[in-house]
């Protein structure tokens, strides 16, 4: 490997991974690392977790490198592949899903102990009240309990688009009734 990094083509480094050339690994990183990186950030938010999957899909990419072929794309095409779908599995992750609603828990707290005075003062709990129950039911839980819709569909036990409908109608309501109730 004398020849620099951005001298080196295409099927080079395709050799040089299929034959399994540890040092190909340290051009392929220097290559297109940050590209991947940018791909799995926008992912995943977490700057520390997408440098951890970062890591992982670049395994990935050394353990699979001899079903690499060139006739289904180009390296790179394949390595941003591997990336996003290392990306999406860790956010398909248990671990993950447990992180976030650690973080919710936490933002959520703090979010309810600021929003609860201007909520009483301007009686949005009395304008909710009118709402029908099943509207009352899913804010509560979006809103005030801080689950995703995704979430409140499998607490609910009905269809995501019922969650969403349910959502958008009972914050038109609220907004058609807050006006009338502020003017």
């Amino acid at each position: 490997m004398s020849k620099t990094v951005s001298l080196i083509d295409e099927s080079q480094l395709v050799a040089w991974l299929q034959d399994r050339n540890q040092q190909v690994m340290s051009v392929l990183y220097d290559r297109y690392s940050a590209a991947l990186f940018g791909v799995i950030k926008k992912v995943v938010t977490d700057e520390a977790a997408a440098e951890d999957i970062l890591q992982e899909a670049f395994l990935k990419i050394w353990r699979s490198g001899a079903q690499y072929s060139a006739d289904k794309g180009r390296l790179f095409t394949w390595m941003l592949h591997v990336a996003r779908n290392t990306a999406i599995d860790y956010i398909r992750s248990k671990r993950f899903k447990e992180s976030i609603q650690t973080d919710e828990l936490d933002v959520n707290t703090v979010v309810n102990e600021r929003v609860t005075t201007p909520v009483d003062h301007i009686g949005l709990k009395e304008v909710i009240a009118t709402l029908k129950p099943e509207h009352q039911q899913v804010l509560d839980l979006l809103y005030f309990g801080g689950l995703t819709q995704d979430q409140a569909a499998e607490e609910l036990g009905i269809p995501l688009g019922t969650v969403k409908t349910r959502a958008r109608t009972a914050v038109q309501v609220l907004r058609k009734l807050l006006i009338e109730k502020t003017s």
